[in-house]
C-alpha cells in the first residue's frame, strides 16, 4: 500500500460537533448574540418579579405566618420596603434568566469540546442545577420552618417580636441559596475523584470528617443553636456526600492494565 494511503486510514474521523474554523471577531460576535438572548431572559425574570413582587413576598413570608399567629412584618425606614422589594424582584429575575444565560454560554463553547467533554459538561450542568433545585426546595419546605418555629418562639412569653421585612427576607433568601449550594456535594466529591484528587477510596475512609463538615455547614447555613434543625440540614448533606463517593466509584479513571512483556523468540 501506499504512503498516501496508510496515512489516509491512520487520519481519526472528525467529530460530530466540529465546525468550521471562525475567526476572532467571529467567535466575539457569537459570544455577543449568546450573551444577548440570555440577557433578554434576565430581564424577562426581572419583570416578572416587579410584576409578581407582592406575591413573591407573601411566598416567602408564608412559613414565618403560618409560625406566629398575626404575624405581620415592619419597616422602619422609608426606603426599606421598597429596596425589599426590588431585591426580591432581583432575585427573581436571577432564578428565571440564569438558567437561559449558562445554556447560551455552554452553547457558545460546546463546538469547541470533543463529544466526551461535551457529554460530561451538559451533564454536570444539568445535575448542578436539578441539585440546587433540590437544596432550595428542602430549604423552604423541610428546614425553614423548624428554624423559624424556634428563632420566632424563643423569649416570645418575654418580647413580641417585631420583626423587620427586610431581614427577614435577606434571612430566609440567604438559608435558601447556601442550602441549595451545599446540595452541589455529590458533584464536588465526583470531581475530585475524576481528577485524581482523591481516590473513592480515601474519600470513604474520612466520613468521620465528612460528618463534622457537614455539620459545620449546617451551623453556618442556618443562624440557629438549634440542634433539630441543624441536624436536618446536616442530614442530607452526610446523605449526599457518600451519594457522591458512589458517583466517585463510577467515573474515577481505572488504572490500564501493564502490557505482558515479549519474550524473545527462539534463534
Amino acid at each position: 500500500m501506499s504512503q498516501h494511503g496508510a496515512s489516509t486510514q491512520e487520519r481519526p474521523a472528525p467529530d460530530e460537533g466540529d465546525g468550521k474554523y471562525m475567526t476572532i471577531l467571529e467567535h466575539l460576535e457569537e459570544l455577543r448574540r449568546r450573551i444577548f438572548y440570555g440577557a433578554i431572559f434576565v430581564v424577562a425574570g426581572l419583570v416578572a418579579g416587579a410584576v409578581f413582587g407582592k406575591r413573591l413576598m407573601g411566598f416567602l413570608t408564608d412559613p414565618a405566618e403560618r409560625m406566629v399567629p398575626n404575624f405581620h412584618p415592619t419597616f422602619i425606614e422609608p426606603m426599606e420596603f421598597l429596596m425589599t422589594y426590588f431585591r426580591v424582584s432581583l432575585l427573581a429575575g436571577a432564578v428565571i434568566g440564569m438558567p437561559m444565560l449558562i445554556y447560551q454560554l455552554l452553547m457558545f463553547v460546546s463546538p469547541g469540546l470533543t463529544r466526551q467533554e461535551r457529554r460530561w459538561v451538559w451533564g454536570t450542568a444539568a445535575g448542578a442545577s436539578a441539585l440546587f433545585g433540590l437544596g432550595c426546595a428542602f430549604a423552604y419546605w423541610v428546614a425553614l420552618p423548624p428554624a423559624l418555629r424556634f428563632l420566632l418562639n424563643f423569649g416570645s412569653d418575654v418580647a413580641t417580636p417585631q420583626i423587620r421585612i427586610g431581614s427577614y427576607i435577606d434571612f430566609v433568601t440567604r438559608l435558601i441559596f447556601w442550602t441549595g449550594v451545599s446540595f452541589e456535594t455529590p458533584l464536588v466529591v465526583m470531581y475530585l475523584s475524576r481528577f485524581r484528587i482523591l481516590s473513592w477510596r480515601t474519600l470513604l475512609r474520612r466520613w468521620r470528617e465528612a460528618v463534622v463538615v457537614a455539620f459545620t455547614l449546617a451551623a453556618i447555613v442556618t443562624p440557629t443553636i438549634d440542634p433539630v434543625t441543624q441536624s436536618l440540614v446536616a442530614g442530607p448533606i452526610v446523605v449526599l456526600y457518600f451519594l457522591g463517593v458512589f458517583l466517585a466509584w463510577l467515573v474515577e479513571p481505572r488504572a490500564q492494565p501493564r502490557p505482558a512483556p515479549e519474550r524473545p523468540s527462539p534463534a
